[in-house]
């Protein structure tokens, strides 16, 4: 059993994604953000609720959790959709705990799945501490989280929604053993690199072009991210090491909605 909580936080584009061989699965490992969430509201105040699925979907939602006639609580929300950060997950699963959802994460992983097609693991608590495989919802594996970075990022380009059929992404096999390695051993500068690689090879075959790399080499970073699907990018930095200024240089490049956040075992 769990303790449902309030917020459910959303992620910012993934450390990686990728197939597992050339006609392998879709896996990916999560990038975790507290500052993006859904919050299950009890004032009645929302901006965002359950208008976002269909009542089909919802009732099919609610039969496979079995949460029976508990009404669905409102919600607010202050995650962009359509931006790789993962706002249908972190709304479907705040549904799920307002409406008192109180199961293993991989039963509501699976609920999500069968509505969205392809879900984030938002529901477990260390969600970059494993290997996600978001179109058949299991963990290929586990590995520790990246020690403490802090990204800044923002948004490039339209929205662009995840299509559940689209399979069009980079082999990263050759990505996974040297990040395991990198995670236990927690080399920050490693993840940057390899985090960096599997954005490279995504924007390289999915596009669209962005000033990342540049601005990392400008900002000193230790890598790039991005959402492999949606409009969300970062650079990687030490905590404590963020230049003065890199908010305004990725917003001078076009990047909207510039923040940044600490992440990983922080």
């Amino acid at each position: 059993m769990i303790h449902a909580p309030r917020r459910v936080f959303g992620h910012f584009g993934e450390w990686m994604q990728g197939r597992l061989m050339p006609d392998g699965e879709v896996a990916l490992i999560t990038l975790p953000c507290r500052a993006l969430w859904v919050q299950i509201e009890t004032d009645g105040a929302a901006n965002a609720d359950s208008a976002m699925f269909p009542p089909d979907q919802l009732a099919r939602f609610r039969h496979a959790l079995r949460l029976g006639a508990a009404p669905w609580p409102r919600l607010s929300s202050n995650i962009p959709p359509g931006c790789g950060a993962g706002a249908s997950s972190a709304t479907l699963t705040a549904l799920a705990y307002g409406a008192g959802f109180s199961g293993p994460p991989m039963d509501l992983a699976q609920a999500c799945l069968d509505i969205e097609g392809a879900t984030d693991p938002l529901m477990w608590p260390a969600p970059d501490a494993m290997i996600w495989a978001s179109r058949s919802g299991r963990i290929v594996d586990t590995v520790p989280p990246p020690p403490p970075c802090v990204i800044v990022g923002g948004y490039w380009g339209a929205p662009e929604r995840t299509d559940a059929f689209d399979t069009a992404f980079p082999d990263i096999s050759d990505l996974i053993t040297p990040w395991c390695a990198a995670a236990r051993s927690g080399d920050l500068s490693s993840l940057g690199r390899l985090a960096s690689i599997s954005a490279s090879r995504c924007t390289a075959l999915r596009g669209p072009r962005d000033p990342m790399a540049d601005l990392a080499e400008d900002l000193g970073a230790l890598g790039v991210v991005r959402a492999h699907t949606g409009s969300a990018r970062g650079l990687i930095f030490r905590p404590d090491s963020v230049p003065e200024g890199s908010t305004a240089a990725l917003e001078i490049a076009g990047l909207n909605g510039v923040f940044q956040f600490a992440t990983g075992l922080a």
